[in-house]
């Protein structure tokens, strides 16, 4: 079978699907958070674990698939990573404690890194400058458009099933995906590095990278822009279906209102990048998350069981996403063409390890408030919007 060419809508599709696993991962058991909570007898700080454990697998997971891939190929590291996000889903669908759950969901977020990871290599390998930042918003609208759908789905699928289902439901997709990689998907890397793989030397590289501000600021405010949507998705179904008495399809049908916010500020950065470039529609983004960050705080306070004042502004904030978070991983990716699966790592691990702190918080103090959220999600719009004096000098993009 022929394999995919580049900037095709097929390789388009695939990559953005490999992309979509992390969000798939957390956004489709989202509904069913209570019901595990009130399955294994847990708290609400307890049941968020199932979602940090995810994103602290996802960090470390991220430490080696970009450098093995630099030196090993991306096609043999992708299916590895394939393989093991299968396995971790069918540990999780038989989980017989909430400590067996939290250890699968750790181990699903080390197999989900890798897709993620080498699609964004993969679209550094083939791509330059604007292109690069168009390819990956067009992959980010795929990835809006998967946990749009996944809250809806996994909601139905625990009233049908129960919660448990979610997961099988996701070992048949990674093994659809695994079939698609090995037989369509093409080996992008031109020229493996011959420096050896340990951990001595991926610390050596890393090390070099956080002292390389054209790296440093890109990748700030992507850790920022991603923790203060993280807040808000690690948070909103206990505030949803706690604080406003929403039912899991209802919490599933507001959530995707900020799915779609994501969804129209891809396909709206996309324009922005083929006009303006990806700087302007980074600032474009960052201004959006600042001030959407701080409608839903002030909200939260004047009309805090006023469901629209949490939705309406989360939307925008999502939009705001939609631009800068894209456009600031090509912004990390273009100086570094000859390690692009480091770069790809190493963005990733701070996303993710950040996210994972913030999200943690939000839960210890979420309980049926939604001050904790908001509070969270406007703080990491405001530092983004910080980050713009400093990308404007290191910026790389024509």
């Amino acid at each position: 079978m022929a394999h995919l060419k580049s900037g095709t809508l097929g390789m388009t599709i695939l990559l953005g699907l490999l992309t979509a696993i992390g969000p798939l991962s957390t956004d489709m058991y989202l509904p069913s958070l209570p019901s595990i909570q009130q399955h294994f007898g847990a708290t609400t700080a307890q049941a968020q674990w199932t979602l940090s454990a995810y994103l602290l697998g996802f960090a470390l997971g991220q430490v080696f698939y970009g450098p093995l891939s630099d030196r090993r190929g991306r096609k043999q590291v992708m299916l590895a990573g394939l393989a093991l996000y299968a396995f971790a889903n069918l540990a999780s669908a038989m989980a017989p404690s909430l400590e067996v759950l939290i250890a699968a969901r750790f181990l699903q977020g080390v197999g989900a890194a890798g897709p993620m990871v080498l699609a964004r290599a993969i679209v550094r390998d083939l791509h330059e400058g604007r292109e690069a930042g168009q390819m990956l918003a067009r992959m980010g609208t795929i990835m809006g458009i998967v946990p749009a759908i996944a809250p809806m789905l996994g909601a139905g699928i625990e009233i049908l099933s129960g919660w448990r289902m979610n997961f099988l439901a996701v070992v048949f997709l990674a093994i659809a995906l695994g079939i698609a990689v090995a037989r369509r998907l093409p080996e992008t890397l031109r020229q493996p590095l011959v420096s050896p793989f340990s951990v001595r030397e991926i610390m050596r590289g890393y090390g070099e990278l956080c002292r390389d501000g054209r790296f440093t600021s890109f990748a700030l405010l992507s850790a920022v822009t991603y923790a203060g949507l993280f807040a808000f998705i690690s948070g909103s179904s206990f505030v949803m279906q706690g604080h406003f008495g929403l039912s899991p399809a209802g919490f599933a049908a507001t959530f995707g209102v900020m799915v779609l916010g994501y969804i129209l500020g891809t396909v709206m950065a996309q324009k922005v990048v083929a006009s303006k470039g990806s700087l302007r529609a980074i600032e474009i983004g960052a201004v959006l998350q600042a001030v959407a960050g701080l409608a839903l705080l002030g909200f939260s306070f004047v009309m805090p069981y006023w469901l629209a004042g949490l939705a309406v502004p989360m939307a925008f904030y999502a939009m705001g996403v939609g631009f800068t978070l894209p456009q600031s991983a090509a912004g990390a990716l273009m100086p570094f063409p000859d390690r692009a699966g480091s770069v790809s790592s190493l963005l990733g691990i701070m996303q993710m390890s950040f996210a994972a702190i913030v999200g943690a918080l939000v839960g210890a103090f979420v309980s049926q408030s939604p001050v904790a959220l908001t509070a969270a999600t406007a703080l990491m719009g405001l530092i983004g919007m910080a980050t713009l004096p400093r990308i404007r000098r290191v910026s790389t993009f024509s």
